[in-house]
């Protein structure tokens, strides 16, 4: 295994394929050529963990859609030989991600896979900051996604 990606949710998933995100997880590090093994959580919430993490680690107090917190931020040691690198954890609130899908008239499948791949980006040091970071960004998401027309 290559890439790990452990998908976590403490809520309800319906209307969302875990396994398609899993692989969707896969295809973005592929893409970014990320040094293997590697590994990423990925986290399905509600809006009150969000909105939690937002506000204790963001300073920001609101929920959000997508929060990334990667790893490497300080990582002192190397893992072990043969251990994945822990890139770090991405959370999705599938309540937000509920509401934009319905907002923009897509399918929510649609709405959290471009969450997940935003979020992995994130992990690996991308950033929308300025404009020309959001093109370039947004333009890693749509070769990801397979050219599927997503835009916040």
């Amino acid at each position: 295994m290559r890439y790990l990606v452990e998908i976590q949710h403490e809520v309800d998933v319906s209307g969302v394929d875990v396994h398609a995100l899993e692989r969707l997880a896969v295809r973005a590090l592929e893409h970014e050529q990320v040094a293997t093994p590697a590994e990423v959580s990925v986290v399905l919430a509600d809006d009150t963990l969000v909105h939690e993490l937002n506000r204790d680690y963001r300073d920001t107090d609101a929920p959000t859609d997508v929060l990334s917190f990667a790893q490497a931020e300080g990582e002192p040691f190397a893992p072990p030989d043969g251990a994945p690198r822990h890139l770090g954890d991405v959370v999705i609130s599938l309540e937000t991600a509920r509401r934009q899908a319905q907002q923009a008239g897509i399918a929510v499948d649609d709405e959290v896979a471009h969450l997940l791949v935003h979020g992995v980006l994130h992990l690996l040091g991308y950033d929308h900051e300025r404009p020309d970071e959001e093109t370039i960004m947004r333009g890693r998401e749509d070769a990801i996604l397979g050219g599927a027309a997503h835009h916040h």
